[in-house]
């Protein structure tokens, strides 16, 4: 799994980065066919204090591109709304890939 975790506005602490990595070990956890993470945490200028923290999120996994954000006060708290958001498309796409038909009985004539 290639994991990208880069800021804008911001510099990025090696504790933030352990803190997404550990998060991100759910997802892996979930299903085992990531390819590719690209993580963007940024910091907006807004007047107002809620919503001004921004995490964002590009997972390629086999068969599809799924991307998710997530918007707080804090960055920690956007970035564990981003992983659940994200733990949540993984196993639905898990789901569907999986075969859920059964096989038609034999008929006996």
């Amino acid at each position: 799994m290639n994991l990208t975790i880069s800021g804008h506005h911001l510099d990025v602490s090696p504790a933030l980065r352990s803190y997404v990595t550990t998060k991100l070990d759910r997802i892996t956890r979930h299903f085992d066919q990531v390819v590719d993470v690209k993580v963007i945490l940024t910091v907006e200028k807004q007047k107002e204090k809620e919503g001004r923290q921004k995490a964002e999120c590009n997972i390629h996994v086999k068969g599809n591109d799924l991307f998710a954000e997530s918007s707080h006060a804090d960055l920690y708290a956007a970035v564990d709304d981003l992983v659940d958001k994200l733990d949540r498309q993984v196993v639905r796409h898990k789901d569907r890939l999986q075969d859920h038909h059964h096989a038609a009985p034999k008929r006996l004539m």
